[in-house]
């Protein structure tokens, strides 16, 4: 049986802001593969106030967190805890009037599906059956294999081996934890590959954004 690769870890606060095509919006890329301005990604985002990003659509999709501020764009307002998921095609003029800060992610919901806006602060986390630790569910659509939610963990829970046969995504939200492999802070991002797992621990608590079974993942 072969050894699954370790996991891919990037802490967003050892990242420099880069100015993107617009210049009052800034990224910090945590992963990327092809070509600069259309290749797959997933990122922070932070729009300074007053900024307006020109008009474009999404081939295979588009994921946001809003995480700070309120994003915008002519379908609505967004306010931080907001998750949304565009279908391949989608397209629109973004902006945000007092800026924001976003966790992105391009490209990896190929296919068509449902359109889902979540304001997470409207919903409640249900428990796991794990003590301490509760899952707010935002997306999982028949015929796709995502499954993408919220986890919240309470301080001292130490959880595993866990083990993740199509892979896992996590960013920190608040909090922290640690594992074999790292300790992570907020906005620390990390990638399972398939196969891969890890020991759990977090002494003062945590938040995670967590994608398991993406269909991009090696």
């Amino acid at each position: 049986m072969s050894i699954p690769a370790p996991p891919r870890i990037v802490h967003a606060d050892e990242l420099s802001w880069v100015q993107s095509p617009t210049p009052s919006v800034w990224r910090k890329r945590l992963e990327h593969q092809g070509p600069s301005e259309s290749g797959r990604v997933t990122s922070l985002v932070r729009y300074d106030a007053g900024s307006v990003f020109p008009s474009h659509a999404h081939p295979e999709g588009e994921e946001i967190l809003v995480l700070d501020g309120v994003f915008s764009d002519e379908h609505g307002d967004y306010p931080a805890g907001t998750f949304l998921l565009h279908a391949e095609g989608f397209s629109h003029a973004p902006f945000s009037r007092q800026g924001c800060l976003l966790f992105v992610k391009l490209r990896q919901a190929p296919g068509i599906r449902s359109t889902v806006r979540v304001d997470t602060s409207q919903r409640q986390f249900e428990p796991t059956g794990i003590p301490g630790v509760e899952r707010l569910e935002l997306y999982a659509e028949a015929g796709f294999p995502e499954r993408i939610h919220l986890t919240r963990v309470a301080p001292g829970v130490r959880v595993g081996p866990l083990h993740f046969p199509d892979g896992e995504d996590i960013l920190v939200l608040e909090g922290e934890f640690s594992d074999e492999y790292a300790q992570y802070r907020r906005h620390s991002w990390v990638r399972f590959p398939r196969g891969g797992g890890h020991g759990f621990y977090t002494e003062r608590g945590c938040t995670l954004y967590v994608q398991r079974a993406s269909s991009v993942w090696s």
